[in-house]
This record gives C-alpha cells, sequence and structure tokens, in this order.
C-alpha cells in the first residue's frame, strides 16, 4: 500500500474536486421507473410481520413513567416490570377506562391516576397484556387483532452490529399518510441527491431489482458520498432491503462505518379527526466503526445521540412530503410517474 493510501485509509473524509451545482447533476428519473419501485413494494408487503409494529425506542420506556402510542387504532401502553422486562397492553384503565399512559409507575406496578388501580403486567379485571419484545434499540408489540396474519412468537429484527460496540439513536416522525407510502419512498434511493442535496451527493444507484425480481437479490445497491462541510464528504456503498411490510434497512457495505444499519419502521396509528391516515415514522441508527477512534464516539453517545436525531428528523421533514404527496395521488386515483 503506498503513503497516499495509507492515508486514505485513515482518513474517512475526502475532498470533491469538482462539485456539480444542483441543477446540473445527472437526472435519475429514467432509472427511477415506478413499475421497478412498485415491484419491490409488492414484495415487502407481502413478506410476514406475524402481527409485531415498533412501538419506539427502548430507552424510551423506562422504570419510572409509562409510555403510550395508538397502534393502528389500538391503544397501547408500555412499562418496565420491577426486573427490567418489557410490559405492553390496553392503554385504557379495566375499571372506568382512564389512560394509563398517565399512570405512574413504581417498582414495575403501573398505578391509574383515577383511582389507583394497580397492574403488574399480568392479567387482571379483563386487562390482558399484549406480546411484548424488547430487541435492545426497539420496543415491539403484537397485536393479533390488527395484525391480520399467523403470529410470530417475536418480531424479524434486522441482522445489526453488537450493540456494545455501536453508537445507537432513535428518531420518531409522524406523517398523513399510510405505512406503505414510507416504503415506498425508501425504496426509491434514486431521489436522494435531488430531494436532499444538503446530506448527499454524487449518488449513484449501481443496482436494482428486475421488476419481478425473477434473479438475482431483492436490494438495491447505492453509491454515495454524506456531506460533512464544503467539500468535504464521506463515500459508502450502501445496500436497501425491504425484510418486512414495513420496515426498510439500509446496511453499509464499503466505506467509512461498513456494517452500520439505518432501520425505517412505519408503524400505523390509525386515522386522525379528518379521516386521514397517520403514521409513525420510528427510525433506528446503529453505527459502528473498525476505526480506534471510535471508541471515543461511544463514549460521547449520549451527546452524538441528538445529532443523529436532528440529521433523521431534517430527512424526515422531506420525505414525509414525499410519503403524503404519493398517499394524496394514491386515493384520488393517481400513480405518481
Amino acid at each position: 500500500m503506498t503513503p497516499d493510501a495509507r492515508r486514505r485509509s485513515r482518513v474517512p473524509l475526502r475532498l470533491r474536486r469538482r462539485p456539480v451545482p444542483w441543477e446540473r447533476q445527472r437526472p435519475t428519473w429514467r432509472e427511477a421507473r415506478p413499475v421497478v419501485i412498485d415491484g419491490a413494494l409488492k414484495r415487502a408487503l407481502a413478506r410476514p410481520a406475524g402481527n409485531w409494529f415498533v412501538l419506539g425506542a427502548a430507552r424510551g420506556i423506562g422504570a419510572r413513567r409509562a409510555f403510550g402510542r395508538t397502534v393502528a387504532g389500538v391503544e397501547v401502553v408500555a412499562w418496565r416490570a420491577a426486573d427490567g422486562r418489557l410490559v405492553a397492553g390496553p392503554g385504557a384503565c379495566p375499571h372506568l377506562g382512564a389512560p394509563l399512559a398517565l399512570g405512574a409507575v413504581h417498582c414495575g406496578t403501573l398505578r391509574c391516576r383515577w383511582h389507583g388501580l394497580a397492574l403488574d403486567g399480568a392479567a387482571f379485571a379483563g386487562w390482558e397484556p399484549y406480546p411484548a419484545y424488547d430487541d435492545g434499540v426497539l420496543a415491539w408489540v403484537r397485536l393479533d387483532g390488527v395484525g391480520g396474519e399467523a403470529p410470530l412468537p417475536r418480531p424479524v429484527v434486522p441482522s445489526r452490529p453488537a450493540l456494545p460496540g455501536a453508537v445507537t439513536a432513535v428518531h420518531t416522525a409522524v406523517g398523513e399518510c399510510e405505512p406503505e407510502d414510507v416504503v415506498a419512498n425508501r425504496l426509491d434511493p434514486w431521489h436522494g441527491a435531488w430531494f436532499h442535496p444538503y446530506s448527499f451527493v454524487d449518488l449513484r444507484v449501481v443496482g436494482a431489482p428486475s421488476e419481478s425480481c425473477a434473479e438475482g437479490p431483492d436490494e438495491f445497491v447505492v453509491e454515495v458520498s454524506f456531506k460533512v462541510a464544503g467539500r468535504a464528504v464521506v463515500p459508502v456503498t450502501a445496500h436497501f432491503t425491504a425484510p418486512g411490510p414495513r420496515t426498510v434497512v439500509m446496511r453499509i457495505v464499503n466505506g467509512e462505518g461498513r456494517g452500520s444499519v439505518v432501520e425505517t419502521h412505519a408503524t400505523p396509528l390509525g386515522p386522525d379527526d379528518r379521516g386521514r391516515p397517520r403514521t409513525a415514522v420510528i427510525e433506528a441508527v446503529v453505527a459502528t466503526s473498525d476505526r480506534r477512534g471510535f471508541a471515543l464516539a461511544r463514549a460521547a453517545a449520549p451527546l452524538l445521540r441528538p445529532l443523529v436525531r436532528a440529521a433523521s428528523g431534517r430527512l424526515w421533514r422531506d420525505d414525509l412530503a414525499y410519503a403524503e404527496r404519493r398517499r394524496q395521488l394514491r386515493s384520488g386515483g393517481r400513480q405518481p410517474g
């Protein structure tokens, strides 16, 4: 290895020699064929999820406060048992229907604020717990009454880097769309540099499944550079796959952070007061690196998480507009081109 090559291997940043203005970059609309995106979406929607839905960040459900979320129109409450186990169940108190998410948790027992009814996670007075799962990053709940599938004993969790050696962050955003609109957005990697020029440049989709995916892997392969500052970028190669009907995973397979994943999970919430569907986008970043300096990043994880969430939030402010627009066109009987 030459000295220059060794230096480049130590420093993940690259300087773009000739930055291309946004309006002069190579158009991608011919490659972003609706039939390819729709085919990938249909295959994703056909994969089993076992009635499991992501509730939110596992870190966001602690030992002292209950967590509430409506999933597919079902009010759910979650908290931690005395041993730290995740507990989930109906969000209405079995006594008079009070919102249990506003209750207090003490030593693993959830106590309703209206009349003091206590729940320790076991069935009581008609209240039955839901199957729940903590994968170390995300909290899941299984709702067999709305999932419409054969139940699975645990959710389909994508493979990840070992968590003790990774930095994790979870961001949640809510849009007026359905889960399939979120998944369709993530299965269109061609829009990245056009729609998010503040984050991505020099994007090329170098591999995509065929319309029917009769041959080859069902994945999109993307070469792209993440913008850092000015002309400084970090080039990577990433694979996009959809292991389930409400999940898309981006995995870095080459470049800085190889092995890192970004999981996008779409959880249906239910209609708003005007009957429009609402979906929570719960995005988990699990970052890793084989550089020795990454130990400092792990030590600074509490400081880094808000920055990662802010970056995800900026992207999803745009991407939810994409998903909402797709839902509007679809509900009006038109398909986006």
